[in-house]
């Protein structure tokens, strides 16, 4: 059994109708075998607001574990030989290192206190309801606490990304005019303090750490405030405010600015009743959702996919641990050698993570597998390929299970049970992979901040890969001719465009920006649309699959057209490349390629072609490219790549791409005006000198 159900039954669910059209027209819309009459909007009955959310979560399960943060136990200091004390470097760029101990909880009752108190503090303040207040900090239970005082008081809450540069930041905080901004005192000191004077309007910082508890030197007319100072303040008995200032289902919640990738970050506006509707549909794709469950939190909470995955769990009474990338598992950076990770200590049975998180995993199990003697990678390749072929069969393999992949389902607590995948998309071979050696489903979605993350989610016992699940029952889907590229409703054998999502998840806006607002559009029944500018392919059984991106498509010189981001997709499982960004333009006859090298990967071919050197000067070194490429292009031909979509050149670069480095972490976002503009020398020299 597996969730509760038999493996025979699991068969026959995967092969079931997940969604029809329900007009009968290969364009849709596409609805949910459950809500062909009707889109769901809310979880229980009432329960229309954020705060309302928190509130029933509180009543039904006062005592139950809520938010868990880890005790840091110790941090080692080591002195340089200037003088400066640094954390201590356990990592080739150099990375503090920590002692954890156990998680220490606050209950639902606990939680909804803290957040009362936070609420009426910053009321103190002269917060008032529609008026914005921003977050600036990164994933922790402080957070949350944050969010939920502002959803109480009706204050719209403006979510920035942690890693988001100067000129981002102060944009947003301009554009939005707010007064009061909660951050952490890394990022205070370290991003926002150098942008203090830039943002006129800004009067209450917030810091959600307990030390220091005063702050000089900031510059007058700002003032910085500890959380527990202003819980306080919210304990008075004058401070403690009424219910008159509660949401209604259509303020604004909301105001998640995106990631910046693509320009100038957009602020979408999300009404506490899009949201909802959108943890409605997400609830509905986990089977056994409950009290229970225990769920890592470590992606950042200004990503819709994380704060919906929260939200789910909150109003299931789900505990909730938190834990960062650095942190995650035992053979995390700032794990100390010989200390456990977060994920060993929660044994979390939920999880989310982004492609990029699996691929790595991946990644670092099969260099482990390498290292292995010959038995034993006999030994791993037959219990993979005959689990696989098991789980096509609907059938278990508790003994495989026990006895091979025990110690890799360990890395991330050994409890897992369902695997969210979102943010981008996840190669079959990874999703094959986690399936089999963590024993557990990947359940891929897909959506937007623009849709509140929702969209589809693939069934947990649908094992099929490369698609992206049926419609949620809060949303459908159409799909919209584009004639430029080729795709029509009415191909065969499946039909395919440009995906439109609607339904009550489908956001206001973005925020004071109407030129960027023809995404969205109202249809004769009033339900709102948003235009995704993805291409999606419908399946008979009522599965999505994303084959394109219009804003991605690049057409060469000879007529034929690239997807850039499925080719970087699906050159990311490469062992030799830990990121890459494919670029062309029409202007060309080929694709040519960026490319972050695994170091350690890199510097085995390198002794392997007898060429020396250090991580940057092999980078530099044209032998090591032409070799580096040769390597490319057979991975580009085990993918089933075409030829016109292979990089036929490629430029190595030794730094990973971070906003400090001017590139931005995940190359499937990566601007390519603005890889242009860092590299124009190396894109004219890989096209010939034009």
């Amino acid at each position: 059994y597996i969730m509760g159900w038999g493996l025979g039954s699991e068969q026959e669910r995967a092969r079931r109708l997940k969604a029809q059209s329900v007009t009968g027209n290969p364009e849709g819309p596409y609805r949910a075998m459950g809500a062909t009459k009707r889109l769901v909007s809310s979880l229980h009955p009432g329960v229309d607001t954020l705060d309302k959310v928190f509130e029933y979560a509180s009543r039904r399960f006062p005592d139950r574990d809520c938010l868990g943060t880890r005790e840091v136990i110790k941090e080692e200091d080591e002195r340089q030989d200037n003088g400066k004390v640094f954390k201590k470097v356990r990592t080739r760029k150099g990375n503090k290192t920590v002692i954890l101990g156990q998680y220490r909880w606050w209950s639902y009752a606990e939680t909804h206190r803290a957040a009362a108190r936070f609420g009426n503090g910053l009321a103190a303040l002269g917060q008032k309801a529609h008026n914005n207040i921003a977050i600036f900090c990164e994933t922790r239970a402080e957070w949350v606490i944050g969010a939920q005082a502002c959803f109480m008081q009706n204050f719209p809450l403006v979510t920035l990304y942690s890693t988001l540069g100067g000129p981002a930041i102060t944009h947003a905080l301009n554009e939005t005019e707010v007064t009061k901004i909660i951050t952490s005192r890394e990022l205070l000191e370290t991003r926002l303090k150098f942008i203090l004077l830039e943002v006129p309007r800004l009067q209450h910082i917030i810091v959600v750490d307990d030390v220091p508890t005063t702050w000089p030197g900031y510059p007058r007319g700002i003032s910085v405030h500890n959380m527990a100072a202003v819980q306080e303040l919210g304990t008075k008995p004058e401070n403690v405010s009424s219910d008159g200032k509660r949401p209604a289902p259509s303020d604004i919640a909301v105001i998640m600015y995106t990631s910046g990738s693509t320009g100038i970050p957009k602020g979408v506006m999300i009404s506490h009743s899009n949201i909802i509707a959108g943890i409605t549909g997400m609830a509905e794709r986990i089977p056994n959702l409950g009290e229970n469950d225990t769920y890592i939190g470590y992606l950042p909470l200004a990503h819709v996919l994380e704060l919906s995955a929260e939200l789910v769990c909150v109003a299931h009474g789900c505990r909730i641990g938190y834990s960062s990338p650095q942190t995650l598992a035992d053979q995390s950076t700032k794990i100390k050698r010989g200390s456990k990770g977060d994920t060993s200590v929660l044994q979390p049975t939920l999880m989310a993570a982004v492609p990029e998180i699996m691929d790595r995993i991946y990644k670092n199990v099969m260099s482990k597998l390498e290292e292995m003697s010959s038995p034993q990678r006999t030994l791993f390749t037959l219990a993979y390929n005959y689990k696989l072929e098991q789980l096509s069969k609907g059938h278990s393999t508790p003994l495989c299970d026990k006895l091979v992949f025990k110690k890799v389902r360990s890395l991330l607590g050994g409890k897992i049970r369902v695997l969210l995948s979102g943010g981008a998309p996840l190669s079959a071979t990874t999703q094959r992979f986690m399936n089999v050696c963590f024993c557990c489903p990947v359940g891929q979605g897909y959506g937007l901040t623009e849709t509140c993350g929702a969209g589809t989610i693939s069934e947990m016992w649908d094992y099929s890969t490369g698609r992206v699940g049926g419609p949620l029952v809060c949303s459908e889907i159409k799909l919209k001719d584009w004639v430029e590229g080729g795709y029509s409703s009415t191909d065969m054998p499946n039909p395919r465009g440009e995906i439109l999502i609607g339904g009550p998840n489908v956001t206001m806006g973005y925020y004071k920006n109407e030129s960027k607002n023809q995404d969205f559009f109202v249809d004769d029944n009033g339900q709102r649309w948003f235009c995704t500018g993805d291409i999606g392919e419908m399946h008979p059984d009522g599965c999505l699959k994303i084959i394109d991106r219009k804003k991605d498509l690049v057409k060469l010189q000879a007529g034929e057209y690239v997807s850039l981001g499925k080719v970087e997709s699906m050159l990311k499982n490469c062992p030799l490349i830990d990121n890459i960004c494919a670029y062309a333009n029409s202007d060309e006859t080929y694709v040519i390629g960026f490319v972050v090298p695994n170091q350690k990967n890199l510097l085995l071919l390198a002794e392997q072609y007898c060429i020396r050197g250090s991580l940057e000067e092999l980078c530099n070194n044209s032998a090591m490219e032409e070799v580096v490429l040769q390597v490319i292009t057979e991975a580009a031909l085990s993918a089933q790549l075409e030829r016109f979509e292979i990089p036929r050149k490629i430029r190595l670069s030794p730094d990973p791409w971070t906003p400090e480095t001017g590139l931005v972490t995940d190359a499937f976002k990566l601007k390519r005006q603005q890889l242009k503009s860092k590299y124009q020398d190396d894109i004219e020299r890989m096209y010939g000198g034009k």
